[in-house]
Parts: structure tokens; sequence; C-alpha cells
């Protein structure tokens, strides 16, 4: 509105507000409950009624039925005006019918198939075991990845121009998809520029391309990180790879530019989070120091190692960050404390003992410093069993190890009519072996005295054991050995490996200048090796040799030493009966192979796995023979808890054709 006045014009401006929204409802939604729906939308109480708010609430109802299907949703308004001015909204919605997908057609792709192309599509056509529901984002997912695939394929140019969803009747609606799939293009030549730490045929390697080969995208970008990991693992974690593709003809020239910037130095590293453990221990998993240039692999295995110490939940964390203008780092170790001491008392079964009592106090960091330390009993079955054991990993803070164990035992072999009495003790020492990347030795002295006594002569008589029957008419025998173990292992995880190896060689040499009533020698090896395969499932597989003979003043090699085959744990074939495999009285010589195919669930929390076992023992390598090898397969499950790692195995004998249930602690891996 305008007024004249004497002097000009005067303005004025009527203004009236919207009505403000006392409260909203809902009526006839049925896919969202009122709660859900308010939790999206823009309309709430305290908002003014405005005529975009209003298009704005409509849109997010619309779009949020849509991508569940229901394309025929509709939105209305109703309003109560109150004494107030203020007024009360209802919002009115119609589901509609739930739209599903009859067809999908494809138009312009002349070098794929449509069939292809619906395959590689997550949005579907209804069927008996299909929904074929229509979510709009779903669609534009899909078709980033048909451009995808056309890229790995050298249609570099690829391009789906236009979609047309349309309604074929009031429940179902067909897409049609229009494809432009442009020229094949085939690797040409690569040229580099800007490098100067790499040579160009460093990199030229890895670009190592097969010319005349359609131009693949997914490799081209898996090469191009490569390249950057190569840079990263020497410190140049701010290079950037600008690749240009050139087309020529038919061929894409790649031309890669370099930027390597600044080499960065780590100048300190500093751990968070660590309460109940000393730094100090902490620093010993480092595999990369203060003044080293930055190097990923050394970061990543520091991390892998902090968590293997078993201290602290998974998620260590790690975060670099930039302080000077030379682009040098700080990295920060985050680690979460978790429970290092158990008390455990419990139950368990095996086939040799049958149910058996285990009461246990173990800790794994005294006082944060490393320490081991465990003492437990087992009792019940055909087993009596105590023991304790200390470890000090880094003694008078070197990478020493040293270390040492007590224990006392009664067992009865029912199945082979006698019974041992043990108690002895031994003393470690250990240090790694700096020229053999993660690797270490161990040296071992044990000295123990064991009491053999025959429960049944009259069945030992029968199987012709004449050296039980001697040990039987004797009392305690003593046995001093030296024992060596040279070890490398390379897991990523000491808990649920995915990838690396581990690789174990035993030496025992037991009387002759160490005294004692046995002489004999013993050797073991196995090598454990893990591969990640597809969709987080991991190969796993063990070969494992075994050699024990008798010399000097020894007639035969104590019976206990001898290799008894079956059931689970290192000498373990599932299928089989504990010791059920091999000569009665033992045998001289092993051989197992055993292999995994493992999938974790929730982490490594919980692990399903099938397996297949083969192995035998003998007298003589010459008896050895590939086909008369005891085989068992199955299927089992692993869960870690805070006594450790708890199985249960279900295995198909091949030789006897049945079924056999193991129970186990620990892993055979």
């Amino acid at each position: 509105l305008k007024e004249d006045i004497s002097n000009g014009i005067q303005i004025i401006i009527d203004v009236q507000e919207y009505p403000v929204v006392e409260s909203v409802n809902y009526q006839g939604n049925k896919k969202y409950s009122d709660s859900a729906l308010k939790e999206f939308v823009t309309l709430k109480k305290g908002s003014y009624y405005s005529p975009y708010l209003r298009y704005k609430t409509t849109n997010k109802i619309t779009n949020k039925y849509v991508a569940k299907g229901y394309n025929a949703v509709k939105v209305d308004y109703s309003v109560e005006t109150l004494d107030t001015n203020n007024i009360n909204v209802t919002i009115h919605v119609e589901d509609g019918n739930k739209i599903k997908i009859n067809d999908i057609s494809f138009h312009g792709n002349k070098n794929v198939e449509s069939k292809k192309l619906r395959k590689i599509m997550k949005t579907k056509t209804t069927n008996l075991f299909r929904s074929g529901k229509f979510e709009q984002e779903q669609l534009e997912v899909d078709i980033d990845a048909i451009e995808t695939y056309y890229m790995d394929l050298g249609y570099v140019n690829v391009k789906v121009n236009s979609y047309d969803v349309k309604n074929i009747s009031d429940k179902y609606l067909g897409i049609d998809l229009y494809i432009s799939e442009g020229k094949q293009f085939k690797y040409g030549d690569v040229y580099i520029s800007g490098n100067v730490f790499f040579t160009e045929e460093d990199i030229i390697d890895v670009f190592d391309f097969e010319k005349d080969e359609p131009f693949n995208m997914e490799e081209f970008n898996s090469r191009k990180n490569e390249v950057r990991e190569m840079y990263s693992e020497e410190g140049f974690i701010y290079c950037s790879i600008e690749p240009n593709l050139l087309m020529a003809e038919d061929v894409v020239n790649i031309q890669v530019n370099i930027r390597e910037q600044t080499r960065a130095k780590i100048r300190k590293i500093f751990i968070n989070g660590n309460r109940g453990t000393k730094e100090k221990i902490i620093r010993r998993q480092m595999a990369i120091y203060p003044g080293d240039f930055f190097k990923r692999s050394q970061i990543m295995r520091t991390q892998q190692n902090i968590y293997n110490l078993g201290f602290f939940e998974p998620n260590v964390g790690i975060e670099p960050k930039p302080i000077n203008k030379n682009g040098d780092i700080d990295v920060y170790f985050t680690v979460e404390d978790k429970t290092s001491g158990t008390a455990n008392g419990g139950v368990g079964y095996n086939s040799v003992d049958g149910f058996v009592g285990q009461l246990s106090l173990a800790h794994n960091n005294i006082m944060g410093n490393n320490w081991q330390s465990k003492v437990s009993w087992e009792f019940g079955g055909s087993t009596q069993n105590v023991d304790f054991s200390f470890t000090n990993p880094y003694t008078f803070n070197t990478n020493t190890l040293t270390g040492f164990s007590i224990y006392n035992t009664e067992k009865e072999w029912e199945d082979y009519y006698y019974e041992t009495s043990t108690k002895g003790g031994s003393i470690r020492v250990g240090r790694p072996l700096y020229f053999i990347n993660r690797s270490k030795v161990i040296v071992n002295y044990s000295y123990y005295s064991k009491r053999y006594n025959i429960t049944d002569h009259d069945a030992i008589i029968e199987e012709d054991n004449t050296s039980l029957v001697e040990l039987d008419t004797l009392s305690w025998r003593n046995t001093s050995s030296v024992g060596l173990t040279l070890s490398r292992d390379s897991r990523n995880s000491v808990f649920f490996p995915t990838n690396g190896s581990q690789i174990t060689l035993f030496n025992e040499f037991a009387g002759g200048p160490l005294g004692g009533h046995f002489d004999y020698y013993k050797f073991i090896a196995q090598v454990s090796w893990y591969t990640e395969t597809y969709y987080k499932f991991v190969l796993r597989n063990k070969w494992r040799f075994g050699y024990v003979t008798e010399f000097g003043n020894s007639d035969e090699v104590p019976p206990d030493e001898r290799f008894y085959l079956g059931g689970t744990g290192p000498d373990g074939i599932r299928g089989y009966s504990d010791r059920s495999i091999g000569p009665s009285e033992g045998g001289g010589r092993e051989i197992i192979f055993s292999s995994e195919l493992a999938y974790p669930i929730g982490g490594d929390q919980l692990i399903l796995l099938g397996f297949l076992d083969a192995g035998n023992s003998y007298n003589s390598l010459n008896e050895f023979n590939f086909l008369d090898m005891k085989k068992g397969t199955g299927l089992g499950l692993r869960i870690r808890t805070p006594m450790g790692l708890i199985g249960f195995d279900y295995a198909w004998n091949f030789e006897d054709e049945e079924w056999t249930p193991h129970f186990q602690f620990g892993t055979t891996f």
C-alpha cells in the first residue's frame, strides 16, 4: 500500500504471519508408523505452516515411500484452526500398492548381452523368490555398476544416457535403460613424468599392461594404487598420482604425472589409553621408530604386534598428524585395555578322558610387565594334573625370554593297559634371530621322573609289548633332555590369521652326557600357512613331520615319546579317537596333512570351518604310502572365550564310515 504525503510517498507493508503448528497428526499410513514419519518430516510442532514447508514435507514422505517401492503414494493435508490462531495439521497418507518390477529392458547394448547386465544389477524383476521392489537409490547404484563393468571391458566412454520407469499396471512397472557403449579401447603406451625417487622403469614395471588387450579400468586403478603404496612405503605419504588417459584411434595411452612432494619422517610416537600396561612393553612392539621415514607396512605391523600382546581390544587406533611444513609427522597409537587376568573353572570332554574338570588362575600381564604366569589343576576321567609356569619375555629389559615350568601328572591309558606318574620341570631361554625376520630361538632344559604301571598284564603280554613290561618292573625312571626350537611367525594375527605362515623346527636330545635312564633324539617340523580367499573365507593348511629314534644305551624310545595319532591336538586326525592311529606301541615317524576353510562371524569371536585331515604313524619311512593314510573330514566351530579358544568338530571317518564328535581347547593350527 502507498499514501501520498506532502513531501513524498509513504509505503505501508501489511504483514500476515503464517499460522504456528500446534500439533501434527497422521492418518492412513501403514508402511511407516507415526513415530517413524515424525523422525524425518520437517513439519513439526512449533513450525510456521508455509507452502514451502508443506512442499518439502510432501517430498520427503513421497521419496521415503518410493524408495521402498510404493510409487503410487499420495500425501494430502487438512487444517483445523484454533482460537489462538494456531493450527492442528493432519497429514493424510495413502500408501497405495507396492509396485513390483515386471521387466528390465536394455537398448543400445550391442556387445554385452542383456542377460549379463541384469546379473550385474541388484534391482531385479519379481518372481517366486524375489520381491522385485523398486528403489530409486538402488537403480542409480546399478547404473554406476553397469558403466563400471563396461569400462573394465575397454568401453571407456560408455554412458547410460537415460532410463525410463513406466507403469505397466497399478501393481507392476517396467524399466528401460538406454546405453551408449562407445568404442572399445585397448592398452597403448605408458608415459611417466615427475618421478625422482623411483626410476621410470620401476614405475612402468607396475603398469605392465599387455598391449592390444582391452583396457580394464579396475586393473588400471589397482596398478595406480600399487604405485601410491610404493611411494607410501618410502615415506612419500603426500605423493599424488595423476593419470591422464589419452584416446588415440582404438588405444588408450596413459600419461602418469607424479608429484612426489616431501618425504615424511616420524618425529615422535605417542601411546594413549594404556592403563594396565607399562608403556615400555608397548614400545617394544614397535617396528618403526622416531627419526625413521614413514613406512606404512611397518606402521601396520606395529599395530598388529600391539594387538597380538593380547592385552587390548582389536581396535588399536593409528593417527598420523603432520607437525611442520616439511611434512614430518607424529604418530598416535590408541589402545583400549581388556582383562588380562583370568580365574576359570569348568568341565570339558574328550574322547580319551571323558568328562574332566579344570581350575586355573592365569595372568599374562603381571604388574603391567607382560610377565605371564599360570597355575592349573585338571582332574577327573583318567587324568590328574597340577602345573605351574612363569615366563618373562623381556628379562632385564632386554629381548631375552626366560621361564620355567613344574608339574605333577597322573594319567591312565585305559585302552593301552598302563598308567604313568610324572613329576618334573623345565627352564627355558629364548632370543629373537635378527638376521631372519620375525623369528626366534628357544633353548629348553627339562628334567622329569616317570613311573610306568601295567593295569592289565594279560593284555600287554598278548600284545607282546616287551618294552612296557620291562618298564613296569622298574621304579622311577629319569629323563634329562635339552630342546632347541627355531620358529618364524609371519601371521597377521595370532587369534585368527588371514595371511602369513608359521614355521617351527623342534629338536630334543635326551640322555647321553645329560644323564638319565633314556637316550633318544626327537625332531618335529611343522609348517602352517594362511590365505584369504573370497568373501572372508580363509584357507588354512598344515604339514607336520615327526621323527624319534633311540641311541646309546637305550634299546627303545620310551612309549610316551613315540607318536600316536588321532583325535585333536598337534597329532590329531579328526574322525578317529585319540592315539588310535599307528602301531600299538607308538610310531617312530609321523606325517600329517590338514586343511581348513574357515569363515569368521562377528570379527573373530565365532569361526565356522570345514576340514580335511590325513596322516599316519610308522616305524620306518619305507612304510609310507599316501593311499594308506587315515583320512577324516567334517565341519566345526571355534568360540573365543576368556578361557581361550573352545572348539567342536564333527568328523567323518573314511575307514570306519562313521561320524565322531570332538571337543577341544586351543587350536590345531
